[in-house]
């Protein structure tokens, strides 16, 4: 659908323009964008007729989908056969509005035509809205109409319903094909006097409800609604309460199996309903199968696909495992070099290291210990400081009373008696710890003066 000749064609068949020349001009002027181009002319041109072929050209195209799920076959008749049916036209409103054209002063030739054109274009993935990954507005509306409706209805008649699609009824349709199921449809009438009845005793009533759920995709509207007052036009319902059941024709439009006006006791739906499913029991198998056939060619082919690249891989790997494990030869070999030369240049950067360590740790004790200066004499003001170390070794200075805690600190440091950095002097009784926001207290004042007897603890 994405060449020029498909769009072309498209193009005239909305318009109804004859030239195409002309034509080709106008949709290369929008850079080949059908919306833009069919906008540009139903914006100036809101009279124009449409075209009688664009409905059916659009359902040969979409229906022409992979998968498309149920569908009634076109035939020379357009009947499907053993069903009581007739054809219905779709509101092209509720097919899709998203390009814009209904309004007032449009025309309802234009009107049609760009409701089929939108939703040909969505289907074929076209759309500008697809395109955006959004839904358009007319589809947002008919969602929320959708769901305003199950709302109300469940406020007004309980949990116990149909379950009616939230969504708009193209959308609705579309699951029922994709299901294989028929679609039933429910136009709600809140003012007639047998609506609160027939909701209440029979569309609520327990096997009906499992029938419907088990057999039928559901939608229901109400006639004050946009979407479901179209509707009702459509289905040309002239008594309520109104059902119908429907399934998906082509041209556009869908096929009315079965419509069930007036008030009708559960037993009379259930009836109903009944014969209409085993009539269109047919339909829906061989729908279902050649879905089936449809699933079993395309497994078949990508089963043979799948043996055909398993073998030429199988091929590929054995030639490419030679290669590799040649390769991976050569790199070990180059892999044990490279070990050997980065193990022997480790060792010297090792021992290189282990020797500027401890010409620095050496360097280090030298200069605590100058800066600690002589051992002073017994004296008043000398204190007696003991420290004893994890090992159970014990060394003891004199300090002056006026030095500070770093000291003891400096001292520990340049007696080479710990194999770590990480520690600290603590007190017993009473538990001190001279960590550094003390080192620049004086022993007198941190209360070590005499004496002290202090240990290492690791941290």
């Amino acid at each position: 659908m994405g060449d020029v000749a498909d769009k072309l064609a498209y193009f005239q068949a909305i318009t109804g323009l004859e030239d195409t020349d002309l034509c080709t001009e106008i949709l290369s002027a929008h850079n080949w964008d059908l919306e833009l181009a069919i906008s540009s002319i139903t914006s100036t041109d809101t009279h124009r007729p449409s075209s009688s072929s664009v409905s059916a050209s659009a359902s040969t195209r979409s229906n022409q989908e992979e998968g498309q799920g149920l569908l009634l076959p076109a035939n020379g008749n357009d009947q499907p056969p053993g069903l009581a049916w007739k054809l219905v036209t779709l509101p092209f409103s509720v097919i899709s509005g998203s390009l814009g054209l209904i309004s007032g002063a449009i025309g309802l030739g234009m009107w049609a035509a760009g409701g089929v054109l939108s939703y040909s274009l969505g289907m074929i993935g076209l759309n500008g809205a697809s395109r955006a990954g959004t839904a358009s507005p007319a589809a947002s509306q008919s969602a929320t109409e959708a769901i305003g409706f199950v709302s109300s209805f469940e406020r007004e008649y309980g949990r116990l319903r149909p379950n009616f699609a939230t969504e708009g009824f193209m959308d609705a349709l579309q699951r029922s094909r994709h299901e294989y199921k028929l679609l039933f449809v429910y136009l709600h009438s809140p003012e007639h006097p047998d609506t609160p009845e027939f909701c209440a005793r029979t569309l609520c009533n327990e096997l009906l409800v499992a029938f419907l759920n088990e057999n039928f995709v559901s939608w229901g509207g109400s006639v004050k609604s946009s979407e479901g007052f179209k509707m009702s036009n459509s289905l040309k319902a002239s008594r309520f309460p109104f059902c119908a059941v429907v399934m998906a024709a082509t041209n556009q439009r869908i096929a009315l199996l079965q419509q069930v006006e007036g008030p009708k006791s559960p037993q009379e739906m259930m009836t109903a309903l009944q014969r209409v499913l085993e009539e269109s029991a047919p339909v829906l198998v061989s729908a279902r199968a050649e879905a089936e056939e449809r699933r079993n060619n395309i497994r078949l082919r990508e089963e043979q696909d799948a043996a055909y690249r398993a073998a030429l891989e199988a091929d590929q790997a054995r030639e490419r495992q030679r290669r590799e494990e040649q390769e991976r030869l050569e790199r070990e070999a180059a892999e044990a070099e490279r070990k050997r030369k980065e193990e022997e240049e480790a060792q010297e950067r090792a021992a290189r290291e282990a020797a500027e360590r401890e010409a620095a740790l050496a360097k280090m004790r030298e200069e605590k210990a100058r800066s600690l200066g002589p051992e002073p004499e017994k004296g008043p003001d000398v204190t007696q400081v003991l420290v004893r170390f994890p090992s159970g070794e014990r060394k003891e200075r004199r300090f002056h009373c006026s030095a500070r805690i770093q000291s003891l600190y400096d001292y520990v440091d340049c007696l080479g008696c710990l194999e770590v950095n990480g520690y600290r002097l603590v007190s017993n009784f009473p538990r001190t710890v001279y960590s550094e926001d003390k080192f620049s207290l004086s022993l007198k004042e941190a209360g070590l003066h005499p004496q002290a007897s202090l240990f290492v603890e690791l941290t």
